[in-house]
């Protein structure tokens, strides 16, 4: 480990190296306030909310974010990014308002589009791999690039219920695994819909595996040795936990870069 830093702190380094990384292309990065984002409900939740009163957003988690890439016609080298992100909704229901809440968990759905560029590449890519790659399209063999899509939590924002619009039924084709994560089917009619606002950031790259030519300054030895987890004494391993002081005095606001303005 000496002579690695050694040779750090000397600015050379000892030969040049061909690596196999996924470099972006290109980029692109999301400030989106999504309103009126319409929350879907299991047949089996729709009871609870057709006597809702009063509603208040609780939490929003992305489940998945589905991506499909597309070429761009007449534009070489430019990809349209297809995107639809997943949310799982947590309101809390109020049936009468001086009534205990009940939680409810719903589906909601965003899509957004982005066009970046990928680059053009005219070569066949083979491995020793599964022969199925999803990386060659078979109609034509050509690697194309890969569109990453990278998610912040969700900020809930706010919640409101009122009557149903006309077509208030999830239209949306829900993959089998989703749905059973909220109890049932989507197609139930209602009387009345759950509107959420949400904050969302979201960063969008479009990557390729190429051969880059870096420098190497020596191999990556482990700066330290592996703790022995053998020991059969518990009072030992309990003595190399660190004490949970913040479990005890949590930190003030001053301490935790909380925003002194928020009042």
């Amino acid at each position: 480990m000496q002579q690695n830093n050694e040779v750090q702190q000397n600015g050379c380094f000892k030969e040049a190296v061909c690596v196999d990384a996924q470099r972006v292309y290109d980029s692109c990065s999301s400030k989106d306030c999504l309103e009126d984002l319409q929350v879907f409900f299991a047949t089996s939740k729709r009871p609870t909310i057709e006597h809702c009163a009063s509603v208040r957003l609780r939490n929003v988690d992305v489940i998945t974010t589905y991506v499909n890439m597309e070429p761009v016609p007449f534009n070489k080298g430019f990809y349209s990014v297809d995107m639809t992100f997943v949310f799982d909704v947590c309101v809390d229901v109020y049936t009468a308002p001086a009534s205990c809440p009940v939680s409810v968990n719903g589906l909601s759905l965003f899509t957004k589009k982005a066009i970046l560029y990928g680059s053009d590449g005219n070569v066949k890519l083979f491995t020793s791999g599964h022969p199925c790659d999803d990386s060659v399209p078979p109609e034509n063999g050509k690697v194309l690039p890969k569109a990453v899509v990278q998610v912040a939590d969700p900020v809930g924002l706010s919640a409101r219920v009122c009557d149903a619009r006309p077509g208030c039924g999830c239209n949306c084709q829900v993959p089998e695994e989703i749905s059973k994560q909220f109890g049932g089917d989507f197609d139930a009619e209602c009387a009345r819909n759950i509107y959420i606002t949400i904050g969302l950031f979201s960063i969008v790259q479009i990557v390729r595996n190429v051969q880059m030519l870096i420098p190497a300054y020596d191999f990556c030895f482990p700066a330290k040795e592996c703790a022995n987890s053998n020991s059969d004494d518990p009072c030992e391993m309990f003595k190399k936990i660190d004490f949970p002081t913040d479990e005890f005095f949590p930190p003030k606001a001053s301490e935790c870069g909380c925003n002194k303005d928020s009042n």
